[in-house]
């Protein structure tokens, strides 16, 4: 008997449908689960009962909510952004932490923040021309030649992230501003100080970004078909290709300016569902935005549960889990 292929459509509902219950268990359970206890019935009490306890709600919704609803769009615009550069740079190791991109966007949020600037959009204004000068600044260097060489690129990104890194302590040793001595904790990928403003603010920005990489996710799949073969199937690909990095570095940025550096999403979702669903960007697009929103909330909970005292930063847990498999990924792609 022959199977029919799952159409289009059915198959990207069915991984949303899928991942948007992951990424529902996965808040549930950050909202339920940390230093101070709760539990469901906590939660459930909080929602549906007017009898429960007051303390209990306070934790729950204005401190815990938030900062698993940061985490989830921090994850998602980190997974949709690696998977961005994969497609444009035809690199599968490109992730805007290895590229140096979100270090780029760091040294635009301190300068921001040295200048006095607001959050947003002031922080996240300069974050962008930050993370965009290093995107053009890789480019550049990794392409001498006509074409962008896998190797020479990401043996750029490391450096300029070498760079990056390098002048962000620099910032952080001549400077007198005790916001930023206490800045160290953020740049490993902080989610601690998520307000439910900062969240609005922050989907805002994102949800746009988030459209417009899916309407072009038909024209990522033709991009890894070479210039000359999307452009003969009516890609324009100069425009496309700005206008998706533009994108991209936007979202990264704005990212960076509220939780810092978080490194390897990009790279660990991506990798994970072309595994599972195919390279399709079609429905890798939306696959991303709910898996790695998920998997981001999954980290912060290890990042706060797992300390017998305290918290470390969620950018720990990603690190941990990520470099591992860009080592894997690194020697694969040379064999």
């Amino acid at each position: 008997m022959i199977r029919r292929p799952i159409s289009l459509p059915l198959k990207i509902a069915m991984v949303c449908m899928f991942l948007f219950l992951f990424l529902l268990g996965a808040m549930l359970a950050g909202i339920s689960m940390g230093s101070s206890g709760s539990g469901l019935k906590a939660v459930w009490a909080s929602l549906f009962q007017e009898s429960g306890d007051t303390m209990q709600a306070a934790i729950i919704w204005r401190i815990r909510l938030p900062r698993v609803l940061l985490a989830a769009l921090v994850g998602a615009a980190l997974s949709l952004g690696g998977l961005v550069f994969q497609a444009l740079l035809k690199n599968p190791l490109a992730e805007p932490y290895i590229l140096g991109i979100s270090g780029g966007a760091a040294i635009g949020a301190i300068v921001g923040i040295i200048l006095g600037l607001s959050r947003i959009p002031g922080v996240g204004i300069m974050a962008f021309l930050g993370s965009l000068a290093t995107l053009l600044l890789i480019i550049l260097i990794s392409s001498g030649r006509a074409i962008i060489v896998k190797d020479s690129l990401l043996l750029s990104g490391v450096m300029v992230n070498a760079f990056c890194s390098a002048v962000i302590m620099f910032l952080l040793s001549i400077t007198q501003d005790a916001r930023l001595h206490n800045i160290i904790f953020w740049l490993m990928g902080d989610l601690s100080a998520s307000q439910i403003q900062h969240v609005v603010m922050l989907a805002a920005v994102l949800l746009p970004c988030f459209i417009i990489i899916f309407m072009h996710s038909n024209r990522m799949n033709l991009l890894l078909l070479g210039g000359d073969m999307a452009t003969s199937m009516g890609v324009a690909v100069k425009r496309v290709t700005l206008v998706l990095l533009i994108t991209t570095s936007l979202m990264v940025s704005v990212t960076v300016s509220q939780c810092g550096l978080i490194g390897f999403v990009g790279l660990v979702i991506p990798h994970l569902l072309r595994l599972i669903v195919g390279p399709d960007h079609r429905v890798l697009a939306p696959g991303c935005i709910l898996g790695g929103g998920a998997y981001m909330v999954v980290c912060d909970l290890l990042a706060r549960v797992l300390p017998a005292q305290g918290e470390m930063p969620g950018g720990v847990i990603t690190a941990m889990i990520g470099a591992p498999l860009f080592i894997i990924l690194l020697r694969r792609s040379r064999q």
